[in-house]
């Protein structure tokens, strides 16, 4: 059975093309991306959803009321589509009661760091600030907190002293659309169990 996702994104999109490309050469095994969801028009990532063919959802939180009024527009296109996995893959928005009452725990984020460490805006920015030496990659499952839900995969990725921000984005990103891809064949394939905080991994 193909497990139909959306991926939501707000900036230019590298991570959601890699998904597509990632289904579109059988890397990524019996998953379809059904739909892009941005919450901001004139982000790249639109224009790499027309150039793919993917449909997309693309909408202005401020010409809604309130959070709960556009995620009820979301989750009505979600659902007719039969979409079964929500993706976020740089997704600037807290997801709102509504939209997590109707896929609680079948909503994934992507995050660059390892979490707990520098959750929120800028991680990249906050691990160089910090020193630390070794950063990465968290995909985990979400929940109403702030990079708070468990964690399902993590990869790390070595901070040079010669990087800046550009840089070591740059590392990290390609750790990204590796990571991300592998755990939505995990999602898809049914190997990933959820036991309160603790998330385990079938094997093959």
């Amino acid at each position: 059975m193909v497990k139909k996702i959306a991926i939501f994104a707000s900036g230019s999109g590298s991570n959601f093309e890699a998904i597509v490309q990632a289904v579109r050469s059988g890397r990524l095994e019996g998953v379809e991306v059904s739909l892009l969801v941005c919450d901001k028009p004139g982000a790249k990532v639109v224009e790499r959803a027309e150039r793919l063919g993917v449909e997309a959802f693309v909408f202005s939180p401020k010409a809604y009321a309130d959070k709960a009024a556009f995620e009820a527009d979301i989750v009505a296109e979600l659902r007719k589509r039969d979409v079964t996995l929500v993706v976020l893959a740089g997704y600037m928005r807290l997801i709102g009661e509504t939209l997590l009452a109707a896929y609680e725990g079948s909503i994934i984020n992507l995050h660059p760091s390892l979490l707990p460490a520098f959750p929120g805006k800028d991680a990249i920015g906050q691990a160089i600030a910090h020193g630390v030496k070794i950063t990465g990659v968290t995909v985990h499952v979400v929940d109403a907190g702030l990079d708070t839900g468990p964690i399902i995969a993590q990869m790390p990725v070595a901070v040079e002293e010669t990087d800046t921000t550009e840089t070591l984005a740059a590392r990290i990103h390609q750790v990204e659309h590796q990571l991300l891809v592998e755990v939505i064949g995990w999602l898809a394939a049914g190997r990933v169990k959820l036991d309160g905080r603790l998330v385990r991994v079938a094997a093959e």
